[in-house]
């Protein structure tokens, strides 16, 4: 797969393979706080305050979100779920 994707075009299974793709490039660490994604994000980051209503239900079901840039529309890496929230909430990505 070529990356990176276009997002809202992008099937369910397609992102699942785009993130997976992410997570080699990036060698399993987060494009947003460079931890290991198979930790949870860290405390800088879980201890900012977050606005859980602009978030969709189940925000925090998976604990790898594929971030994607939501003015270009295009997939930029694998983050923690926290570290996506922390992302659209405070710098509108």
């Amino acid at each position: 797969m070529k990356l990176p994707i276009k997002y809202s075009e992008s099937s369910f299974s397609e992102r699942r393979e785009a993130r997976n793709e992410y997570i080699t490039k990036q060698n399993n660490l987060c494009y947003f706080c460079g931890k290991p994604l198979d930790d949870p994000a860290p405390k800088v980051v879980t201890d900012k305050k977050i606005n859980w209503s602009i978030f969709p239900k189940n925000f925090l079901k998976y604990p790898i979100h594929l971030q994607h840039d939501h003015e270009t529309d295009k997939t930029e890496g694998a983050v923690h779920n926290y570290c996506n929230a922390v992302m659209w909430q405070y710098y509108n990505k």
